[in-house]
């Protein structure tokens, strides 16, 4: 009898066990994994969309087919197709390939009853390189504070924004390129189709993302496609502004792609679609490849994307956004040349022209050290700060929600004695505010943490919670930070070891930069 009982009892512990980590979708039933010390369901390897290889490369993701029995959502999906390009990209997922559309959700939720809000983050790689497998990015700290996350995968490159007349020609929507863009958009959907399943809120939607993928988080606000589907949205470096990531009229695009074509001996698009994916991949890296920016197709771009915002037509919802102190590198001005007076003064001339002396004015550069400083400064403006500042000020104008920026200055620490030892940087690189942001700090074993790296990344990561929740980041305990609104001061949050909000002193950079951008 006693020996029945203990039976019983292991019968009935595996079969809650096996349904706490079981969800039914539209598609079929996911098993995930369980962290049982951490109360969090893991399902990895989720599939959003039909495979895009094939006849399906260069089209619209397809809607997935629906499964018998129950999928494992164990292990990450793969990866898009991509080379090693970044050297802090570490991907747990098994390999690179076409049949990449793959999400992965944490949640902290037991049942579906929980209604807790969303996290869709995109990953940044300069739409070259990127997975949502990355370490960083790993949803389970952010699930641990009460809020469902969902990293996404995405086409790349050629495989992703590669637009020409036939393509345009055979598509529903007369289009083409942006099927990066559109993956985005399927997974959104996906999320908003299914999220309840795991304990998420469908009208609670926040997208999220880095660099690329802040230009993603841009896009999806500007797109007819997406903008009814988020609640807010975070962007982290990066807008699709000039002169960054900037969209290009679907014409131009397209003879790109007849040149593509050209390239590589295809006679037709089944030519085309016939070619290993590896060999595309492969062309991309060869000298005089093309170029695949996004695309003005009227489909998923209406028209150029800062436009859309300042005739508010995007999404209106609140928005944190904002960039690292020092997201370029002085080189990217002063080129090779030592730095000095004279060499400074040629750079911005060169670059400037006949407004070079109202540039040294804004970057001034008299003395060496205030060089190094003011060609940081301008490289990180022309790359990335500028772009996120327009996007913050656009949202501000015409948007009809609290906006909040940000700047991050906390300097990683330095690496262990085993790793080549690098200058000291000017201030935050790009991209270095990710694992602070997310809770992922111990994932990156390259830099010896501190317990002010901690403190920083407990605050940021709240903030980001608590925006994730309710549109604004702040909460008891953290730091005031105040909201930019139309006809407000502006004030953003300096998030360093001592977290404080400033006034903005910049602005006549960033309004010289409109001009210039504006006319140029």
């Amino acid at each position: 009898m006693k020996k029945t009982f203990a039976i019983l009892l292991i019968s009935t512990i595996f079969t809650q066990s096996r349904a706490q980590i079981q969800v039914k979708v539209a598609n079929g039933i996911l098993q995930g994994i369980l962290d049982t010390a951490k109360g969090i369901r893991m399902f990895k390897g989720v599939p959003f969309a039909t495979p895009p290889a094939g006849n399906l490369r260069w089209k619209e993701p397809q809607p997935m087919q629906n499964w018998t029995g129950v999928r494992m959502a164990d292990k990450f999906g793969n990866r898009p197709m991509q080379k090693f390009i970044y050297s802090d990209m570490n991907f747990r997922s098994p390999g690179v390939s076409e049949d990449c559309l793959y999400l992965n959700v944490w949640t902290p939720a037991k049942d579906a009853k929980a209604r807790l809000p969303v996290l869709v983050y995109f990953y940044g790689g300069g739409f070259t390189a990127g997975a949502s497998d990355e370490y960083r990015y790993d949803g389970e700290s952010m699930a641990t504070k009460g809020r469902v996350t969902v990293t996404v995968n995405y086409r790349l490159g050629v495989f992703g924004f590669l637009a020409h007349p036939e393509l345009t020609k055979e598509s529903p929507n007369q289009a083409s390129g942006n099927y990066g863009f559109l993956d985005q958009n399927a997974a959104l959907r996906w999320v908003q189709k299914n999220i309840a399943a795991f304990g998420g809120d469908p009208k609670k939607i926040t997208i999220g993302g880095e660099s690329a993928g802040s230009g993603s988080v841009f896009a999806q606000m500007a797109s007819p496609l997406s903008k009814n589907i988020i609640a807010g949205a975070i962007g982290e470096s990066g807008a699709a502004i000039k002169p960054t990531m900037t969209p290009i009229p679907l014409a131009v695009a397209e003879h790109n792609g007849q040149i593509f074509q050209a390239r590589v001996n295809a006679k037709s698009l089944a030519d085309l679609r016939a070619i290993p994916a590896d060999e595309l991949l492969a062309d991309m890296y060869k000298p005089g490849a093309i170029q695949t920016p996004s695309t003005i197709d009227n489909y998923f771009f209406t028209d150029v994307p800062a436009f859309v915002f300042a005739a508010g037509q995007q999404a209106h919802v609140p928005l944190l956004v904002g960039w690292n102190s020092a997201e370029g590198s002085f080189q990217n001005v002063m080129g090779p040349n030592p730095i000095n007076v004279d060499n400074y003064i040629k750079a911005i001339k060169k670059m400037y022209g006949t407004d070079a002396d109202e540039v040294l004015k804004l970057y001034p550069g008299t003395n060496d050290e205030e060089i190094l400083k003011s060609a940081t400064a301008l490289a990180s403006d022309r790359s990335i700060v500028y772009s996120t500042w327009k996007w913050a000020d656009l949202q501000v104008q015409t948007g009809g929600h609290p906006v909040y920026r940000y700047v991050f200055s906390r300097i990683r620490p330095a690496m262990p004695a085993q790793v080549v030892k690098l200058p000291l940087p000017i201030g935050a690189s790009h991209s270095s505010e990710i694992e602070y942001a997310l809770g992922n700090l111990s994932t990156n074993k390259v830099y010896n943490w501190t317990p002010d790296d901690y403190k920083v990344s407990e605050t940021m990561e709240n903030y980001f919670a608590n925006f994730i929740k309710t549109g604004n980041p702040n909460s008891n305990g953290l730091p005031q930070w105040p909201a930019i609104t139309k006809g407000s001061p502006v004030n953003y949050m300096s998030i360093d070891i001592n977290t404080q909000a400033v006034t903005e002193t910049l602005l006549d950079r960033y309004l010289f930069l409109d001009k210039w951008y504006s006319k140029h």
